[in-house]
């Protein structure tokens, strides 16, 4: 049996790759989550969040997963019987409207098809109707995981604030590589988490909360513990949180964090988008059809259907097995039909040149033939100016 082989390299929307001062932060001997070493470490990242998301609202971190952001942002904001319009994209904005229903909300769904961006017209018109302001909120999915579509969420945003309805986002998948100015978009409510963009393993759920969605969480009804903000508020003032928090994932946030900041804030925003361009330039020059139009692509997040006649298993495998590379499967309806690719976080040019090249290796051992070599292909975006 053969041990030495390369070791794995997640090319898929999250987890995504973690750098080693990261990962040597978390390795640490934990810190007593009610020690002053750690109040001043959790301080100095719920200020950091908060610039990168560039708000004056509060910035809460709990343990779990996104998932979890997502049902604090429900629980604290609706009511049973408020009626939520989920705007829905794919899984990740139907798992709002899942979880609105379960908090006992009306939910109506504003669908598009799989790899089409919400039409921001259709919103409005649907907005417009709304005669006696009866939607108390909109779910938006900004970056949608499943399909790579990027919603305009600065549009949506505005077209609910002028309606008067809460927004309430998940950026899991945008922030940190995306530009979202909270405040100057009026967005009311953001999720992420830690496993994307801001190069940490799954563990951390992090909510922005702002000034009108602290209004609906005075009169919320929804039952909540856990969850429940105004337990995150009080402790956020003496440095600290309610509960017993991840704080080996708070101190590796804490040099991600400052990752990003050492690189620059834009500058890890262009990365982002190069490294989207390159990799779809490649893609189109092995021949492979994009799910999503370029108008609304992901910078994080790419989905690809396989060649007539090859499978997205086989696509898979391959890259597995002959190069340690992992990609993402499509996912519900999609699951077979498209294969994804994550470029989020710790990922660079070198990376996106390596999975290509893989991919055009394991594509021609499958039987295709490539229109042209994506490698030149990608070098060739390089000189671009943006």
């Amino acid at each position: 049996m053969n041990n030495l082989k390369p070791s794995q390299f997640l090319m898929i929307p999250g987890p995504t790759p973690v750098p080693s001062i990261v990962l040597d932060a978390i390795s640490q001997h934990p810190l007593g989550h009610r020690s002053q070493e750690f109040s001043a470490i959790f301080a100095s990242v719920s200020k950091e969040l908060q610039a990168l998301a560039q708000t004056k609202g509060d910035a809460f971190i709990l343990t779990g997963s996104g998932t979890l952001a997502m049902e604090a942002a429900i629980s604290n904001t609706i009511s049973p019987g408020d009626k939520v319009l989920s705007l829905v994209t794919g899984v990740f904005g139907e798992r709002w409207a899942n979880i609105a229903q379960a908090y006992g909300a009306q939910v109506e769904k504003l669908e598009c098809q799989p790899g089409k961006a919400v039409d921001v017209d259709q919103l409005a018109d649907r907005l417009s109707a709304d005669k006696e302001k009866s939607i108390k909120a909109i779910t938006i999915t900004h970056n949608e995981t499943s399909t790579g579509v990027l919603n305009d969420l600065r549009q949506i945003a505005y077209l609910t604030k002028k309606h008067g309805a809460l927004s309430i986002v998940d950026a899991v998948t945008s922030f940190g590589a995306i530009n979202i100015p909270m405040d100057e978009w009026h967005v009311d409510v953001m999720i992420t988490g830690s496993q994307k963009a801001l190069m940490l393993p799954p563990g951390l759920a992090i909510i922005f909360f702002g000034a009108r969605a602290w209004a609906a969480q005075a009169t919320c009804k929804s039952p909540r513990f856990y969850t429940d903000l105004s337990r995150y508020k009080k402790s956020l003032a003496a440095n600290t949180v309610p509960f017993t928090p991840n704080v080996s994932f708070v101190c590796g946030l804490q040099k991600s964090l400052q990752l990003i900041q050492d690189e620059g804030i834009a500058i890890v925003q262009a990365r982002h988008l190069k490294l989207r361009t390159m990799l779809r330039s490649g893609l189109r020059a092995l021949g492979l059809r994009l799910l999503v139009d370029d108008d609304f692509a992901s910078p994080t997040i790419t989905a690809i259907l396989p060649p007539e006649n090859i499978s997205v298993a086989d696509i898979r495998k391959g890259l597995k097995e002959d190069f340690n590379i992992v990609v993402a499967d499509g996912q519900e309806s999609l699951q077979g039909k498209i294969f994804r690719i994550g470029h989020m976080g710790y990922v660079f040019e070198r990376d996106i040149l390596m999975t290509l090249a893989c991919l055009h290796a394991v594509l021609k051992k499958l039987g295709y033939e490539a229109l042209q070599s994506p490698i030149q292909a990608a070098v060739q975006t390089l000189s671009i100016k943006r």
